[in-house]
């Protein structure tokens, strides 16, 4: 299994465009759409956390149950 970068930095773009759009939503007084952006970032994030982690539970009982 070799180590891939690109998940962290589809996170960390995900999150400095949630950043940007939540400071301009904010600053022009609408802050419902600001905490809407924010949670739908982190929903889409915590979707794609969850993925990998369930490609890594798989192969690590592959490796203890020998299949």
């Amino acid at each position: 299994m070799e180590f891939n970068p690109s998940i962290i930095f589809h996170v960390a773009g995900i999150g400095i465009i949630t950043a940007f759009l939540h400071t301009i939503f904010k600053q022009m007084g609408k802050e419902d759409f600001a905490q809407w952006v924010t949670l739908i970032a982190f929903i889409y994030i915590l979707f794609l956390v969850i993925t990998k982690l369930q490609d890594l539970f798989i192969k690590i009982k592959g490796v203890f149950l020998f299949q």
